[in-house]
């Protein structure tokens, strides 16, 4: 059976930021590294995110947000050189489009931006798309309430579209395993996007125990090799033997962060291999 590789394209963003690759080079390269997915930041996907920065910076109430005339034109170059690479649209991670913000105004305006991203989803025929809940200090119950209302209003919408909402264990308290899963369990029909790295300090082992059995795609991290393959700040192999032993079998999600030689297209591959073998044994 053929693996389900993806890379998230945040495993480029130095050569994103750069200029050495964008959208359509990230969609070369993942055809070079062997992917059968690709899973984009909405950062490579630039000319979207930064119609998003203008809009939540402007003032005033929230108002539906179409598509533009650009961004279709846009979306349909990249689907196009998607379908000729042979590769389908897995998941968008989206940033900077949280479900929680202090302000009623902000929240408003996330929602629709939202909202957006299903739409550009939907044309890419993307499966999944990844929102945070955004930071808070604590989780407490009106917040809870309001962050598991806000996801399933997305989920409802992006369902009737084929698309599966996901969070991640990606920054503040959600890499609490306590407090990931309470969002988890308040909300039916959310999908974990599941980050072997991101948790708060000395709640790694915690995390993937209480947290694979919920995982719908994954963000295998990486930061550096040994000469065997072996990463060297986790254990890749034992990570991926729980997902499995828990029933995974989404695709393998790469998030590549090299450290050393900041070989970002190197550190790519050297995962897709660490999870390959890690399979095969």
């Amino acid at each position: 059976m053929v693996t389900k590789i993806g890379i998230c394209s945040f495993s480029f963003h130095r050569l994103l930021a750069s200029g050495k690759q964008d959208m359509f080079g990230y969609i070369r390269d993942c055809k070079e590294l062997g992917c059968t997915q690709l899973d984009p930041w909405n950062a490579h996907l630039a000319p979207l995110k930064e119609g998003d920065k203008a809009y939540l910076a402007a003032p005033g109430p929230a108002e539906p947000y179409p598509l533009s005339a650009a961004d279709e034109d846009y979306l349909a170059k990249v689907k196009q050189a998607a379908d000729e690479a042979g590769l389908p649209f897995g998941c968008i991670a989206v940033d900077g489009v949280p479900m929680y913000k202090e302000l009623a105004e902000e929240r408003d305006k996330s929602r629709e931006v939202a909202y957006r991203w299903i739409d550009i989803a939907q044309r890419l025929g993307a499966a999944q798309l990844r929102f945070d809940t955004g930071n808070f200090r604590e989780l407490t119950e009106e917040i809870l309430i309001f962050i598991s209302s806000a996801y399933r209003h997305l989920i409802e919408r992006a369902s009737a579209c084929g698309i599966e909402v996901l969070v991640e264990n990606h920054y503040g308290l959600m890499t609490d395993p306590q407090v990931l899963v309470r969002v988890l369990e308040a909300t039916p029909g959310l999908g974990l996007l599941l980050d072997s790295y991101n948790w708060l300090p000395g709640r790694q082992a915690e995390g993937w125990v209480r947290c694979c059995r919920y995982a719908r795609l994954t963000h295998v991290k990486t930061f550096a090799f040994a000469d065997d393959g072996q990463e060297l700040t986790q254990h890749i192999p034992h990570f991926i033997n729980m997902l499995v032993d828990s029933g995974y079998d989404g695709a393998w999600g790469i998030e590549s962060i090299p450290k050393l030689d900041e070989d970002e297209i190197g550190g790519a591959r050297k995962t897709a291999e660490l999870i390959i073998s890690s399979l095969q044994n």
